[in-house]
C-alpha cells in the first residue's frame, strides 16, 4: 500500500488539484482515498490496478467537494468536461485510460506539469519550494524530508503548511505558464531539482557525505520533467547532468563511507548505464537547442563538463583545457564566485597550480565565500602542489573548521596531517 501510494500520489494530487484548485485540499483528498483503500481492500481484495482505483476514488471525492460548495456553478464552468465525464470508483480502469487527443492519460501528464510549476513557484522561498516538491512530487513524508536535510520535523511541517498557504494567499493559478513567465518559472523548477540532487551528492552537514535517496528522488524528478517537456533543451540538459553525476556514486565513498576524491576514484565502478543515459540526454538537449538556434544554457554547459569527466578513462586523461573553457562560458552566462572557484581548479590542471592560485586569490575577499569551506580547501590543494606546505596545511585546517559535514571534516583534517606537523620544512 505504501509503495503504491508513493508511486501514484503525485499523479493523484495533480489531477485533484486541477479540479479543486488548491494543492493543500488536493493532498488531503489523496490521503482520504488512501484511507478508503485501507478500509475496503482488506475485504474486497486489492484491485488489479490499484493506482487507477485510488485515482478514481480521489476524483470522485473532489467532484463531490466542488458540488457542495456554494461556488459550484463557477467551478463547474472552469473544469468543464473534466467534472461531468469523471468516472466513479466503481470503474477504476477508466481512470487512467483515454484514447485520442485530450485523453485522460494526456491530462495526467499536463496535471503533473502544472503541479511541478506550482510547487516551485518563485513566490515561495527556496527552502519551501524544495520541501513542497519533495512532499508532493517525491512522495516523501515530512519526517523523511526533515532527516534528509537535518532539520527538525516540526520546522519542515511548518514550512510545507506555509508554502501551501502562501500559494493560496498569492492566488497562484494551477497552470503551466507561457512566454517569458514560463522561462522564468522553468528556471525555478530546474533549480529546485538541482539543489535537491546536490544535497544528496554532497551533504551540507551530518555524518554522511552522500545521501543517495535524495539523488534518486532528484534524478527521477528530472526524468519526469524531461518527459513532460520534450521540447525544452534545459530540462533534458539537467537530466543529462544528474545522470552523469549520479554515475560516479559507487566510487565516491570507500567501504567505511569516507569520501574518495575524483582523482582517486576507481572509474571502473562508475555506472555505465547512467553514463550512456547522460550522453543520450545531452545529445538530445543539443539537438533541441540547435533546432531553435539557442545557445547552450547553464545546465547544458555543466552537463558538458560532466561528460568530459565521463569520457576520460583515467583522471590524467581528462581534457582539462576544454573543461576550463566550458567553465569560462558558464561564468559569463551565470556569474558566480562558486563557478569561478571551479574554473580556477580547471585552469590549475590545464595551465599549472600558479595560474589557478592567482584566480583563487582574486576571490579571497568575496563575501559570498567568506564561510565557504571549499575556498580554503582548493587553495590548500594548490599551495600543496606548489610545495608551500605550511600554508597549505593552514588552509586545510581552516576548511575543516568551516565544513559542517563530519566526513568532509575528517578528510580535510587528514589532508592537513599528511603535510606533516607545523614547522615542517616546505618543498623547495
Amino acid at each position: 500500500m505504501e509503495a503504491v501510494f508513493r508511486i501514484e500520489s503525485a499523479k493523484i494530487i495533480a489531477v485533484v488539484a486541477r479540479i479543486v484548485r488548491d494543492i493543500g485540499i488536493a493532498e488531503e483528498i489523496a490521503q482520504d482515498a488512501l484511507v478508503a483503500a485501507l478500509e475496503q481492500w482488506p475485504e474486497s481484495g486489492v484491485p488489479d490496478r490499484p493506482g487507477a482505483w485510488l485515482m478514481a476514488t480521489a476524483r470522485h471525492r473532489a467532484i463531490d467537494l466542488v458540488r457542495r460548495r456554494e461556488t459550484y456553478a463557477r467551478k463547474l464552468a472552469e473544469v468543464g468536461r473534466a467534472l461531468t465525464d469523471a468516472p466513479g470508483p466503481e470503474t477504476p480502469d477508466a481512470a487512467l485510460t483515454g484514447t485520442g487527443s485530450g485523453g485522460i492519460g494526456e491530462d495526467i501528464d499536463d496535471d503533473l506539469l502544472r503541479l511541478i510549476f506550482t510547487a516551485c513557484h518563485p513566490v515561495l522561498s527556496t527552502e519551501a519550494r524544495i520541501a513542497l516538491t519533495l512532499r508532493l512530487l517525491g512522495g516523501l513524508t515530512t519526517g523523511e524530508i526533515a532527516r534528509a536535510f537535518l532539520a527538525p520535523e516540526a520546522t519542515v511541517a511548518q514550512r510545507i503548511v506555509r508554502a501551501k498557504r502562501g500559494l493560496a494567499r498569492a492566488g497562484v493559478p494551477f497552470e503551466v505558464p507561457y512566454g517569458a513567465e514560463r522561462a522564468a518559472r522553468l528556471s525555478s523548477v530546474l533549480e529546485v531539482i538541482y539543489l535537491v540532487f546536490n544535497e544528496g551528492y554532497s551533504a551540507t552537514a551530518g555524518d554522511d557525505w552522500l545521501r543517495p535517496g535524495l539523488c534518486e528522488d532528484a534524478l527521477r524528478l528530472a526524468r519526469v520533467l524531461a518527459g513532460l517537456m520534450p521540447d525544452e533543451p534545459e530540462a533534458h540538459a539537467l537530466a543529462a547532468l544528474l545522470e552523469l553525476q549520479a554515475s560516479r556514486t559507487p566510487a565516491r565513498t570507500g567501504p567505511d563511507g569516507a569520501p574518495v576524491l575524483l582523482a582517486d576514484q576507481n572509474r571502473s565502478r562508475w555506472n555505465q548505464l547512467l553514463v550512456r543515459r547522460g550522453f543520450a540526454a545531452l545529445t538530445h538537449a543539443g539537438s533541441l537547442a540547435a533546432r531553435t538556434g539557442a545557445a547552450p544554457g547553464p545546465y547544458a554547459l555543466q552537463a558538458a563538463i560532466a561528460a568530459c569527466h565521463a569520457r576520460a578513462v583515467t583522471y590524467e586523461e581528462t581534457d582539462w583545457p576544454a573543461i576550463a573553457v566550458l567553465y569560462g562560458r558558464l561564468a559569463a552566462l551565470t556569474p558566480s564566485p562558486v563557478v569561478e572557484l571551479n574554473r580556477a581548479v580547471a585552469v590549475s590542471l590545464a595551465e599549472g597550480p600558479a595560474a589557478g592560485l592567482a584566480l583563487v586569490d582574486a576571490l579571497a575577499d568575496d563575501p559570498a565565500l567568506k564561510t565557504y569551506h571549499l575556498l580554503p580547501s582548493v587553495r590548500g590543494d594548490l599551495l600543496a602542489r606548489l610545495g608551500r606546505t605550511a600554508e597549505a596545511r593552514a588552509e586545510f585546517e581552516r576548511a575543516a573548521g568551516l565544513t559542517r559535514n563530519e566526513r568532509e571534516r575528517d578528510l580535510l583534517s587528514r589532508r592537513a596531517a599528511a603535510l606533516g606537523p607545523p614547522g615542517a620544512r616546505e618543498t623547495p
